[in-house]
């Protein structure tokens, strides 16, 4: 497709009042944001930072009557008016490994590995407690045209939740997007423009944005920031999720990273409960990158801040297609200075088999997902302060060629008594 029809070439906004959300600013330098575009300061210094609006007063709550979802808080969300919603969050855990190396039955006490599978959400990833958040802050913004550029989760959870919103939405990718997330975006009536690279999809984003007004869901500048500042407050109910199964038990839990807007909004979401002392200690955050694309990885390995916030990796293609950054988002960074954290680089060969070996135990992830399941085994064998709970970002049915064989006819049906041999 080569642009949208012409009825969406307008305005992307209405006539609204006054500004209904917070203002954000910018966690590194502390100015003030001029657009959902990232902090321009730091841009000019190399350093893609997203602002965030204030933080949320969680006096007065309860973890024990969380019910989950960005929405689960409402107070804790930057957004007002009704919400949009479609039954994100409240994602279950599930045990991986218990104590002594185990099956999950045995980390029930909350030690051991468990995975918190996020392929449960309405579209089949995390995104959808960001774009839940970020369909709402839209429509209170007076927007009438929501735009993302994404490698596919992000634009397939985008066009659910602005059709739930009642807004236009456009999505700006390329032709390596798997079939059936291009499937899930065109299924939801989302507007999909694609381009040959991301340098391409991410200038025609970004000439939408100024040229017609519509409102951005995901970054579009280079070094990127980051998302969307109102959306990226969704990621906060995984930390209060986790905080409320797990409590202080919970001692590491393990990202897929790639702009780190997941990574940020736990560790934000962590600090406000700090804050309000709903929790009495942080969790450390671990980054899990695919190797070769780990950027993250390389700036811990340097030895101060300001080297660490301005690394550059080239990006190497990956099963993780939806992990690959060049540059670390700052907001990662600080979540993961803030908790003590670290970053690890997984080989391909060990997140596909980890990818295989969840498959046989009846979970189904996505690659991506695999990556940090890989890292949080080793972490798990290394680390017994608490249980090490991996992220497991989306379902496996988002890029199911990832699966060696898959669709490949058998060669011939076996006799049936064979089966019992």
């Amino acid at each position: 497709m080569t642009s949208p029809p012409d009825r969406a070439r307008g305005n992307g906004s209405r006539p609204s009042g006054p500004p209904k959300l917070p203002p954000l600013h910018c966690p590194r330098c502390g100015a003030a944001a001029e657009d959902l575009s990232g902090c321009a300061p730091c841009r000019a210094e190399g350093v893609g930072v997203n602002p965030v609006p204030p933080p949320a007063d969680l006096s007065g709550l309860s973890l024990a009557d969380f019910p989950g979802g960005p929405w689960g808080w409402p107070s804790a969300m930057p957004v007002p008016g009704p919400p949009v919603t479609l039954g994100e969050g409240a994602t279950p855990h599930l045990a991986l490994e218990g104590p002594n190396g185990s099956n999950g039955a045995d980390g029930a006490d909350g030690t051991g590995l468990w995975l918190k599978y996020e392929g449960a959400n309405p579209t089949g990833s995390h995104k959808d407690r960001a774009m839940a958040v970020g369909a709402a802050a839209a429509r209170a913004a007076g927007a009438d045209t929501v735009v993302a550029a994404s490698s596919g989760n992000a634009g397939a959870s985008a066009a659910a939740y602005a059709a739930r919103a009642g807004l236009r939405c456009v999505i700006f990718t390329t032709d390596r997007v798997p079939g059936p997330l291009r499937a899930q975006i065109d299924a939801l009536g989302a507007i999909r423009v694609v381009r040959r690279d991301l340098a391409a999809r991410n200038a025609a984003m970004r000439e939408a944005v100024e040229r017609f007004g519509w409102y951005p869901l995901t970054s579009f500048v280079a070094p990127s920031p980051g998302g969307n500042g109102y959306a990226n407050e969704g990621y906060k109910s995984v930390a209060y999720e986790i905080a409320r199964d797990f409590g202080d038990r919970a001692g590491t839990v393990v990202v897929p990273t790639s702009r780190a807007d997941l990574l940020a909004g736990i560790g934000r979401g962590f600090r406000e409960l700090r804050e309000a002392g709903l929790l009495g200690r942080l969790p450390r955050l671990v980054a899990a990158e695919p190797a070769g694309a780990a950027p993250f990885t390389a700036a811990l390995a340097r030895a101060g801040r300001a080297e660490q916030e301005r690394v550059r990796v080239a990006s190497v293609p990956s099963p993780a297609f939806s992990l690959g950054e060049e540059t670390p988002c700052w907001q990662g960074l600080d979540a993961l200075w803030r908790s003590d954290g670290s970053a690890v680089a997984v080989p391909t060969e060990d997140f596909m088999a980890e990818h295989r070996a969840l498959g046989a135990g009846g979970i189904f992830l996505e690659p991506s997902s695999a990556v940090a399941v890989a890292a949080a085994r080793g972490l798990a064998r290394e680390h017994r302060d608490g249980a090490v709970i991996a992220i497991g970002t989306a379902t496996g049915l988002k890029d199911t060629a990832s699966v060696a064989g898959a669709g490949a006819a058998a060669a011939g049906l076996p006799e049936l008594a064979e089966l019992t041999a």
